[in-house]
């Protein structure tokens, strides 16, 4: 009996030090503005999906890499911090910033009014949109070609978000009103290639950077989908308001130098940057 108690005793006193440590990020307290511990220990955690390509990406030698990556690294260049790279399950992102066991989501991250009650937004860096995915055999050339198919979406992201939230644009056409989930994009295109999944819902940037990549552009339909376009921004914890306001204005000066751009057509060959970085 006395061990027994000895053993509740300690997992009861681990259940208390681990549910604090929830409430902290590497860095401190997760209810403050945490700016000046980050420049102190000259590090800040970003969570990111390292399967989506061109944003951020593990490459074939495990690099960290793709144009979040690079435009991350160069905004906190300028602080004098260095970027810690968290692979996260993009499903439990804000759950993750949340917890404290990363300060930023960081990777093709769209701004949507939910989100903005879950997390403190910097301004929009990039735009994006929803498209539809389809195998040029497959005879589907639009959205209403979808009805009875089956749909294939990334569990978490905007696309499946709007999906849900507007279903006469498409939910109401596939077959049994729902889509197939996956982890990641990767998973989902490989199903699509494979006839499993007759559609994917997908970022516009990451449908052209995988398929031309691959060298099956040509074999693919991207359908544009009714929905509202998507701008790309950082998110950050209600409390980081300087983080926030720190990174704004490191997108600004990194467009005015040039650094901004030269990222942007390493990436895609153009200038993607929002009017608000160009203001």
């Amino acid at each position: 009996m006395k061990l027994k108690s000895i053993f509740l005793s300690v997992v009861t006193l681990l259940a208390v030090l681990f549910l604090g440590a929830c409430s902290q990020s590497s860095n401190g307290d997760v209810n403050k503005d945490q700016w000046t511990t980050y420049e102190s220990n000259k590090k800040i955690t970003i969570g990111f999906d390292n399967t989506f390509v061109p944003m951020g990406f593990e490459d074939k030698s495990g690099k960290n890499v793709g144009f979040d990556i690079d435009l991350a690294t160069a905004v906190f260049k300028k602080y004098g911090i260095e970027v810690n790279w968290q692979p996260i399950n993009w499903d439990l992102k804000e759950t993750e910033l949340k917890n404290g066991t990363i300060d930023l989501i960081w990777n093709g991250y769209s701004k949507t009014k939910e989100r903005e009650e879950k997390v403190l937004f910097t301004n929009p860096y990039m735009e994006n949109e929803q498209v539809l995915v389809t195998k040029k055999s497959s005879k589907i050339s639009e959205v209403a070609d979808m009805k009875d198919k089956i749909l294939g979406a990334q569990a978490g992201s905007s696309g499946y978000q709007v999906f849900e939230e507007k279903p006469d644009v498409l939910k109401n056409l596939v077959k049994d009103q729902a889509a197939t989930q996956y982890e990641s994009f990767n998973e989902a295109l490989i199903d699509l290639q494979n006839s499993r999944i007759d559609g994917l819902l997908i970022d516009r940037v990451y449908a052209n950077y995988y398929l031309k990549e691959q060298g099956i552009l040509a074999d693919y339909t991207i359908i544009p989908v009714a929905y509202d376009g998507e701008n790309f921004a950082v998110g950050a914890r209600q409390s980081d308001k300087t983080l926030v306001e720190n990174i704004n204005k490191a997108f600004k000066d990194l467009y005015k130098e040039g650094t901004f751009q030269e990222i942007s057509k390493k990436w895609f060959g153009d200038d993607v940057a929002t009017a608000d970085v160009k203001k």
